[in-house]
């Protein structure tokens, strides 16, 4: 799978993948790029969002991985720091599974390494190829924010842009993704972020989780924050970000 990306920040500097949620582009992380500028930044697109292709079939999270992990090849990068909001987060557990020599650090933002029984994904998939985005977009903010956000619209216009063949795929790749057996393997040094308020991802049923099975994990909880924790409180989730990445990326050469 080659996945449409693009690179920031110094060319010989330590490179960090950068992933988004379902629904959303890598303009995710504009807020957070600014403090990242230390490090050559390395963002892709799911199918069907942002620009890039549909699908041209079925996919796995296993095989988004894999596309991150041909970019790596791409361009001569060994090792990686992994970066990933919600389905973003779970290509960077599927990555530090299938390929720990490759991830120096990741970063875990409101995702899981389940997200749930299949047949929501699956109703979800069906309702979008039949009728559009439109009925998911026009919930979204709700499961994405907390009550009181008032900056929800950018990030709407972005799922609203989606391709639906493209989204149903993210949906059905979801329904499939369970790696809870085996967070003990992975190696790289973590962090999990959390929104106190995330309503997709519920702390105690997903971060928590996360936090408990990989080794050495660390959790940070943001507070008055939901399931889009980098858009709707992007200091202190950048401050968090930056903080793991200075102790276990900063210096760190390809």
């Amino acid at each position: 799978m080659i996945l449409k990306h693009r690179f920031d920040g110094p060319e010989d500097a330590p490179v960090l993948v950068l992933g988004p949620s379902l629904g959303t582009t890598s303009a995710l992380w504009n807020p957070q790029l600014p403090a990242l500028a230390r490090w050559r930044t390395l963002r892709y697109e799911l199918p069907g969002h942002g620009g890039a292709p549909p699908p041209a079939g079925p996919f796995t999270v296993e095989d988004l991985a894999a596309g991150v992990a041909g970019l790596l090849d791409r361009y001569g990068i060994g090792r990686a720091a992994c970066a990933g909001v919600s389905l973003g987060g779970a290509v960077g557990q599927a990555l530090a599974l299938a390929a720990p020599g490759r991830v120096g650090s990741l970063v875990l933002c409101c995702t899981s390494s389940h997200f749930g029984p299949p047949e929501p994904w699956l109703e979800r998939a069906a309702l979008v190829r039949r009728e559009g985005l439109g009925p998911i977009a026009g919930t979204a903010a709700g499961r994405w924010f907390t009550p009181g956000f008032t900056g929800a619209g950018p990030y709407v216009a972005m799922l609203r842009a989606v391709d639906p063949e493209g989204y149903a795929g993210c949906c059905e790749a979801l329904a499939r993704f369970d790696v809870t057996a085996r967070l003990g393997e992975i190696t790289a040094p973590a962090l999990v972020v959390a929104g106190a308020e995330d309503v997709a991802t519920p702390r105690g049923a997903h971060a928590d989780v996360l936090a408990a099975g990989i080794p050495g994990a660390r959790l940070v909880v943001i507070g008055a924050a939901g399931h889009l924790a980098s858009a709707e409180r992007p200091g202190p989730v950048t401050d968090a970000i930056t903080g793991h990445l200075d102790l276990t990326w900063k210096g760190l050469h390809r």
